[in-house]
């Protein structure tokens, strides 16, 4: 490495979702202190540090450090309860489902796997008791980047032990990265997309603790460390991939770092986890354990048990029941708005939907306000969208979104069915006449049962086309529409962040790994390209702009709306804090929750 020179750097874009610290997350305090953001170029510049903690600032010496001698004599990232004298003991009680297709955290794509995350640490984490959500240490105590920006080191604490005793070295994060990035034959890597658009091309050890991260061209170190930081990617033991061909689907109990371990599991009715005796942070965990006991999502009982006090935390509930449960005085809640987005599907490789005049044509005549509307009372009402993730700073303002076709309502929206139907006919379907009888494929819940009834109804009555409508449980949907099995199928698609490189890639890139519909553009691609990596944020905002109207002219995905959650506990749980949260998987370690009884 001799020959590159090293920065140390703090710089928080103005146009970034997460508020990241590049160099050093500072401070065992658990609300780290704001840095105030610089206008477009990054400089060189010494860590910013919290005056609540000014000793706990790893300083980055000006030539690679992170050896066993080097490491700070105080620990750095250490999370903490943001209350004064948090009580130890006692059992958390969530309420949500408990029903896992496998145990592969890394190759899951459904919400149960969120069980798992609190038996897992990552490189690095979002740190969810900050109003500004930036990604600190956790494996890794801290890190550089090169001046060019294409490589990146993380330093690894010395001591972190895996339950089985096994010493947590370099090897095993660049085996559970590598497989995440480069995933081997038969592996699914859900979020291999993410590093794709922050250019990793490598991960290397170079000593038993420091990890390289290489990228191809350089990239604004918010998509590098945002990859880094989803609450997926826990570290899992070389040797126990090596052990189990890199596939731990059927594998229930495996070696972990996280402030938990593994306990029991009983399928559909609930998973237990207790603390991990041996956690290298010592001031974590305060339960004793955790126990994942299953109800339906959006269902009545997720109140019922809440009210019953069977649980003490509740994810998922649907609106009626939530009002029901905040009406209680001992009971606190909070509606927030999650990385996920609902929309229509389209099998781009089936005949007639491999024309972008006929997926227009159908996205032009769905009301997205009969679609929100027909769910309001089983599920939280969505927030209507376009492309880009709402109420993000870069989002098209709704006021803009609801005057393009499609997004329009009243007599504006006749129109827009006219010229849908001018599109199909152009299309070779006049009046709907030969178009293909339609497989919906939807998801087995109430909210998406009654989506598709709507959507079959929408496009019968406006196009003349016949859809007939086939459900399937949560892991069939996954597994029918990442074979392709389907012509149009309504679902949700989760990010790990607001910027569209964490997502774009993944959903319309040629091979992403939530590319439903098997669309690729190569002109897509190369708008891609050139949005990943534009350094000047407001350039940047500009192309991905371009890159929204391009979807709306090809439409491989029909958006409808991005989803709500409404969560409550009961007041006694502490050190839990979703009200700045947009994913589960930024806080579901529950490292810093306490039972205040």
């Amino acid at each position: 490495m001799s020959g590159i020179r090293w920065l140390k750097i703090t710089f928080i874009p103005t146009l970034v979702a997460l508020s990241i610290v590049f160099t050093v997350a500072c401070g065992s305090s658990a609300t780290a202190t704001p840095v105030p953001a610089p206008t477009a170029t990054a400089t060189a510049t010494a860590a910013a540090v919290p005056t609540a903690a000014p000793t706990e600032a790893a300083a980055v010496d000006s030539e690679p450090a992170g050896k066993v001698g080097s490491f700070p004599k105080t620990p750095v990232g250490m999370m903490k309860a943001p209350e004064a004298n948090p009580k130890r003991g006692g059992i958390l009680r969530f309420g949500m489902g408990v029903v896992l297709g496998h145990f592969d955290m890394g190759q899951g794509s459904a919400v149960s796997v969120l069980t798992q995350v609190a038996m897992f640490d990552n490189v690095v984490r979002v740190n969810h008791l900050s109003p500004n959500r930036e990604v600190i240490p956790e494996l890794a105590h801290s890190w550089d980047i090169s001046s060019d920006g294409k490589l990146f080191n993380f330093y690894l604490r010395p001591g972190v032990k895996f339950t089985d005793g096994a010493a947590m070295t370099s090897e095993d994060v660049v085996a559970t990265l590598d497989r995440l990035i480069h995933p081997p034959e038969g592996v699914i890597s859900p979020r291999e997309s993410y590093f794709g658009a922050a250019a990793v091309s490598e991960v290397r050890a170079s000593d038993p603790l420091t990890v390289q991260v290489l990228l191809s061209e350089a990239r604004s170190p918010d998509l590098v460390l945002g990859a880094l930081a989803s609450g997926w990617n826990g570290i899992v033991r070389k040797q126990t991939l090596v052990d189990n061909n890199f596939d731990l689907k059927r594998v229930k109990d495996y070696p972990t770092t996280g402030p938990y371990i593994f306990d029991d599991y009983s399928d559909g009715a609930f998973f237990k986890m207790k603390a991990n005796p041996n956690y290298w942070n010592p001031e974590l965990p305060y339960l004793d354990g955790i126990t994942y006991f299953h109800l339906n999502f959006w269902t009545a009982e997720t109140a019922a048990a809440l009210l019953a006090n069977q649980v003490d935390l509740v994810g998922w509930m649907e609106p009626a029941g939530y009002q029901r449960a905040l009406d209680h005085p001992e009971i606190d809640g909070v509606k927030w708005l999650q990385y996920v987005e609902f929309g229509l599907w389209f099998n781009t490789k089936k005949p007639a939907l491999d024309d972008a005049r006929v997926r227009r044509a159908i996205h032009m005549v769905l009301d997205r306000d009969a679609l929100v509307k027909a769910t309001e009372n089983v599920h939280i009402p969505y927030l209507g969208a376009g492309h880009l993730f709402a109420l993000s700073q870069f989002a098209t303002p709704p006021e803009e979104l609801r005057q393009r076709p499609g997004y329009r309502s009243g007599a504006a929206r006749e129109e827009d069915i006219e010229t849908a139907r001018a599109l199909l006919a152009d299309a070779g379907y006049p009046d709907g006449d030969g178009f293909p009888e339609l497989d919906l494929v939807v998801r087995n819940a109430s909210h998406f049962n009654l989506q598709g009834a709507a959507v079959e109804i929408m496009l019968r009555q406006a196009l003349n086309i016949k859809s007939k409508i086939r459900s399937q449980d949560l892991g069939l949907w996954f597994e029918e529409v990442q074979k392709g099995n389907f012509d149009m199928t309504i679902g949700t698609t989760e990010f790990v962040s607001a910027d569209p490189s964490t997502y774009f890639r993944g959903m319309f890139g040629k091979g992403g790994s939530e590319n439903y519909g098997l669309w690729e553009h190569a002109d897509f691609d190369t708008i891609m390209d050139e949005m990943d990596g534009e350094l000047d944020p407001v350039k940047r905002l500009e192309v991905m702009r371009k890159a929204e109207l391009f979807l709306e002219q090809e439409m491989p995905f029909a958006p409808v709306a991005f989803e709500f959650v409404n969560e409550a506990w009961w007041n006694y749980v502490k050190g839990h804090d979703i009200h700045h949260a947009s994913s589960f998987w930024d806080d579901a370690a529950w490292d810093t929750i306490w039972l205040d009884k």
